[in-house]
């Protein structure tokens, strides 16, 4: 059972966001004092006083504005309190009630959920500074300063108080990074795996700023998909929080499983998607290229095989690639990602028995000997396979200088052939053995 979720909403600028980063632990919404910098909703998973909870930081609710994003966003935090068990209602101690609050408390009541109102940026609690914010009709308001960490334990304690019993059971699930240039197409794709609207998807590049974190299930196997910004080129990377989305989209890269990888078929694999790609692979990730857009391209019987061609040439690097081409818009083959993503992470899971592998290297390096230097071979006593995730191979060899690249290409690709590798990278390493081994 999925983790309860807390809902955390108000106008913009009144400390979410700082609030949300608290109780996470690590900085994960980006904090500017500017509102509308938290577009969509962000997901956390954290603990209190033994009970799991997720936490969903909206973007600030503007009910009035007729503007299209603050309309997307308004939409996005009704799907979070449609979702939550709890919401924590945020208005900022500072600057007193306003017009928004009252909007915003009506939208909440109509949810029927329970609500906790939160007083922010109450540095030094007085009854004055808080009283006035009893005219929401919405109980008891918990003052709090977020940026100094006060108060927050007491809105805890009542949010895990209306969880229900076994509520915070929830099993692992496999974390899939959805990565790609802006206006690609990541955030229909997501759209499209999940069955509803979830990122803002809009024709404007940029729209999905931060990495976020979606738990679904499907044919009883639980995911976490992990929605990007687009990652452009650092030159063009002017704007503080475009630069901070763009290292939270490297970080999604770090913690996920899985990476898929999204190109723009009408475009074609470009320079900076094989950089994109380039950084999954030395992250040691199983991936897709997945090249979305298909139904745009202008099609014969041969397309396929020239865009196959063309993803070779262009990722020498990583020839294990593994591609699959579909539309996100229609839905062409979008049915078959799950199941590609569980067979390259079963790759990169996979672990080769000590005595096959030994028997292999043994007989393709009798068929095919390394060459010599200086009089001098490069000699493999003893192989053996000690991780996963990626699969690495460890040789133990008379001399690791020995060991050319070309050679250990050629290593790499015998077993690659003789075991299913494909869509996920695999290491080489050489030790020297010592005398006492």
């Amino acid at each position: 059972m999925a983790n309860p979720l807390i809902a955390i909403v108000g106008r913009p600028n009144v400390g979410k966001s700082t609030f949300f980063n608290k109780v996470a632990g690590r900085k994960i919404s980006i904090t500017e004092d500017r509102p509308g910098v938290t577009r969509d909703r962000l997901y956390a998973d954290s603990e209190w006083r033994g009970k799991a909870f997720t936490m969903v930081d909206t973007g600030g609710i503007e009910m009035r504005s007729e503007d299209t994003m603050w309309r997307e966003i308004k939409k996005q935090a009704e799907v979070a309190i449609d979702t939550a068990q709890v919401i924590l209602f945020f208005v900022d101690g500072r600057e007193g009630l306003t017009t928004s609050d009252y909007d915003v408390a009506e939208m909440l009541r109509r949810s029927k959920k329970p609500v906790i109102l939160v007083v922010n940026k109450i540095d030094e609690y007085s009854e004055d500074k808080v009283f006035e914010f009893y005219s929401l009709g919405l109980g008891e308001p918990y003052p709090v300063s977020a940026e100094h960490g006060k108060g927050i334990g007491d809105v805890l304690d009542e949010a895990v108080s209306w969880f229900e019993k076994g509520q915070n059971e929830d099993g692992d699930s496999l974390k899939i990074a959805v990565v790609g240039k802006p206006n690609a197409g990541k955030s229909s794709l997501v759209n499209r795996l999940l069955g509803f609207e979830r990122s803002i998807v809009t024709d404007i590049a940029g729209t999905t700023r931060d990495a976020i974190d979606t738990r679904f299930s499907y044919e009883g196997k639980n995911y976490t998909i992990i929605d990007t910004a687009g990652i452009r080129k650092k030159s063009k990377v002017e704007d503080d929080v475009e630069y901070y989305s763009v290292m939270r989209a490297f970080d999604a890269v770090r913690r996920a499983d899985v990476c898929i990888l999204v190109v723009d078929s009408t475009e074609g694999l470009t320079e900076q998607d094989t950089k994109i790609i380039g950084y999954v692979h030395e992250q040691g990730k199983p991936s897709l290229i997945v090249m979305n857009k298909w139904d745009l391209v202008e099609k014969d019987t041969n397309t396929i095989n020239a865009f196959e061609k063309k993803l070779k040439e262009d990722l020498k690097f990583m020839d294990y690639f593994k591609s699959v081409y579909i539309s996100a818009k229609t839905g062409q083959r979008t049915e078959k990602l799950l199941s590609l993503v569980d067979e390259v992470y079963a790759h990169a899971c996979y672990r080769v028995a000590t005595g096959t592998l030994n028997d292999l290297i043994s007989d393709t390096i009798r068929a095919n000997e390394p060459p010599s230097y200086n009089g001098r071979r490069l000699k493999v006593y003893y192989s053996s396979q000690v991780s996963v995730n990626p699969p690495t191979f460890v040789l133990f060899v008379n001399s690791a200088d020995l060991m050319h690249f070309s050679y250990e290409r050629f290593l790499e690709n015998t077993l690659r052939r003789n075991f299913d590798f494909s869509g996920t990278p695999i290491k080489i390493l050489t030790r020297e053995k010592s005398k006492d081994e």
